[in-house]
């Protein structure tokens, strides 16, 4: 049994436990043409069958070919899906704010999306699953109470090297698995370009730094440049806020997140 297969039947299962253990039937995928939202789609598809809804939800910054992407996974996969444009939505916000730049747009676009999809897990009874692979949480890339809310999230432990290579175990689309990861925030926007190196140089500086916890010096030692290593530490830590829940300041003896952590499929 090769590794994604492996890993591929414990996801599927994880999503089948997760879920039923919240009583619920039905999840919901944000579907943005993009490598890690298809992946977490097919794994949910393979799990749920018509009980998963895939959303698209495309912004006048929106490229053509994401949205085709996107289509073109719902063919190949039989994925049940609809679309909510957030065009409007964002429209009226950059009309209140001339001011908005495109990190402050990025962030509300992906804002905007979560609540979307949020709002349509309400109607469907569902919970939102999350599409953030281990790179982007550890790096923090990504918008609080945006991409980076979810009730579930399947595929938090996988770097995006490590998404990519699953993506090509389930047959995901060629034209999504070859294309620049992009959050498509805005014209021209890019993941890699943003962040200032390939994900496979900062994954393989995370595997010693994180996963095998080498020290700075020991992973310098093994050949990643110092200036992105320097880069990575500095966002692991300065974005650990991102991880956590919020930070309940402790008055009584049992406080939610310090003394109050039940599992979640505790019954009475």
């Amino acid at each position: 049994m090769s590794k994604y297969s492996q890993i591929t039947d414990y996801l599927v299962r994880f999503l089948e436990n997760e879920v039923t253990k919240t009583g619920l039937k039905k999840v919901v995928v944000g579907l943005s043409g993009g490598l890690d939202s298809a992946v977490v789609a097919v794994l949910a598809q393979k799990a749920f069958k018509d009980d998963l809804v895939c959303v698209k939800m495309p912004s006048q910054y929106s490229s053509q070919s994401s949205l085709d992407d996107a289509d073109e996974l719902c063919r190949d996969f039989g994925l049940r899906n609809i679309t909510c444009s957030i065009e409007p939505m964002l429209s009226a916000y950059e009309a209140m704010h001339d001011d908005l730049n495109n990190l402050r747009k990025g962030n509300v676009s992906a804002r905007l999306r979560m609540t979307t999809l949020f709002d349509i897990s309400a109607c469907e009874s569902a919970l939102v699953l999350g599409t953030s692979n281990k790179s982007e949480l550890m790096l923090g890339y990504g918008t609080l109470y945006g991409d980076l809310a979810s009730a579930i999230n399947p595929i938090g432990d996988l770097y995006k090297s490590e998404v990519f290579e699953l993506a090509e175990y389930l047959d995901v689309s060629e034209c999504i698995i070859k294309k620049p990861p992009s959050a498509d925030l805005w014209d021209g926007q890019s993941d890699e370009a943003d962040l200032g190196y390939t994900y496979a140089q900062l994954d393989a500086a995370m595997k010693l730094y994180v996963d095998e916890r080498c020290s700075r010096e020991e992973v310098i030692a093994k050949g990643i440049d110092e200036k992105m290593l320097d880069m990575i530490i500095k966002r692991i830590f300065g974005n650990h806020f991102k991880r956590k829940m919020p930070v309940i300041a402790k008055l009584t003896s049992r406080t939610l997140g310090h003394d109050f952590n039940y599992p979640r499929d505790i019954t009475l």
